[in-house]
């Protein structure tokens, strides 16, 4: 997990946080989240706070779904 705060937003995000976030099991890569440049947010961002909620929730269901 990397988060970081940029001095402005990087569009399309409207706001100053730059992330990704990665859950690799047994080597691949079950779950993860980025904003890259152009791209745009993984979700719908929130906050840092609703960011990884979302994160681990989706962690959790795929850990549940690919015991």
């Amino acid at each position: 997990m990397v988060i970081w705060r940029l001095p402005e937003a990087i569009p399309p995000s409207g706001h100053p946080y730059k992330y990704r976030l990665v859950f690799v099991r047994d080597g691949k890569r079950v779950v993860g989240y980025n904003n890259e440049r152009g791209k745009g947010d993984h979700k719908h961002f929130v906050d840092e706070g609703k960011l990884l909620d979302d994160f681990w929730r989706d962690v959790m269901e795929a850990s549940n779904e690919n015991p």
